[in-house]
């Protein structure tokens, strides 16, 4: 039998929804946000269903990794990361090893900070590259390979977790670019998790850099596979390669990463809306040539439009005063979305 829904979800019990109430005003939270209310809500009504103890071990360790990883996160929500993947298993002073480690110091110098996994390998090399100080390192707990560089271990910004898809939610989450260099499995893995949350909306864009050595062929070979098993067959088009780059040359992939936040901000979904948050607004003669190239991507025609900032945003103080871009997006177009926001950035 289904279960049976409520206009406003809650325990299903009135009493005790007042005694949930009362004990977040108690702690100080208050009601102000729903979600504190529908999260100790949730716990009840997990306790009163047939979920199995291990299940509910997993759900309990997976709410506090999030808080935790919160809670590390948190004093540097201002300060833009660019997570690095590769392998743990390239030795120090290989081709990749070097390039990693002068590409963390380069953006580290270009004022980001470096998320990798804390192990070694390209990710020891990156947080040489970038210093502890401006490292994150997101360790998973395996009984091989992943013990924390000497880099990153101890520092408080080193965060375990014993769940792979916590860890790859905070890598993107907290990212602000990602850069790739060749790796494994797990590099593929989580070359893929990005691609396809951009790919479908479910993550943000941002800038993603394909690195390897010169003369290199890892990631050659890679986009080759794409263009010849992948776009040739249809099961990719060909503006998804706007969501990427490859390059072998450290000072393009760190432009590729500085130019994206050049005149660019953030978007946000309004309603039908997409509001793209930029710091200096496109001319008349420029909104009407994006009018017109980007008009296959909007759900009506001529519907770009220059606006300041929307009434929902309210609770963004930060950025109310930059102008805004907004039309409704067609929610599928992400790779000429990136070509748009190019646009915008070279003006």
């Amino acid at each position: 039998m289904a279960e049976k829904k409520s206009a406003t979800y809650s325990t299903g019990e009135p009493a005790l929804d007042k005694k949930i109430a009362a004990l977040l005003e108690e702690a100080g939270i208050g009601s102000a946000q729903r979600e504190y209310f529908e999260m100790v809500a949730t716990a009840i009504r997990f306790g009163r269903q047939a979920t199995t103890p291990g299940d509910i071990r997993m759900i309990n360790q997976v709410f506090k990794e999030i808080r935790y990883a919160d809670a590390v996160f948190q004093p540097y929500r201002g300060v833009k990361k660019v997570t690095i993947f590769g392998s743990a298993r390239l030795a120090a002073e290989t081709a990749e090893w070097r390039m990693a480690r002068r590409f963390a110091e380069q953006i580290a110098k270009a004022g980001f900070m470096v998320l990798t996994g804390g192990g070694d390998g390209i990710m020891g090399a990156a947080q040489l590259g970038a210093g502890k100080e401006r490292s994150f390192g997101l360790n998973i707990r395996l009984p091989y390979e992943q013990r924390p560089n000497e880099v990153i271990e101890g520092d408080r910004k080193l965060i375990f977790f014993r769940y792979f898809f916590t860890r790859k939610l905070h890598f993107v989450k907290e990212s602000h670019a990602i850069a790739l260099f060749p790796g494994g499995f797990g590099t593929m893995d989580e070359c893929f998790e990005a691609l396809t949350l951009m790919q479908t909306g479910k993550a943000p864009i941002v800038p993603m850099v394909f690195i390897d050595y010169p003369g290199g062929t890892y990631w050659s070979a890679f986009r080759e596979f794409l263009q010849n098993e992948l776009l040739s067959r249809d099961l990719i088009s060909d503006q998804d390669f706007h969501l990427f780059t490859f390059t072998d040359d450290l000072e393009e992939a760190t432009q590729e990463i500085e130019r994206f936040y050049y005149n660019f901000h953030s978007y946000r979904f309004v309603g039908e809306l997409l509001a793209l948050r930029i710091h200096r607004a496109p001319d008349d003669t420029s909104l009407e040539a994006i009018q017109r190239d980007f008009a296959d991507i909007t759900a009506r025609p001529s519907s770009f439009s220059k606006t300041s900032a929307l009434p929902v945003e309210a609770n963004e103080p930060e950025i109310l005063s930059l102008p805004r871009l907004c039309f409704p997006f067609d929610r599928r177009s992400y790779g000429r979305l990136r070509q748009l926001i190019d646009r915008l950035n070279a003006l």
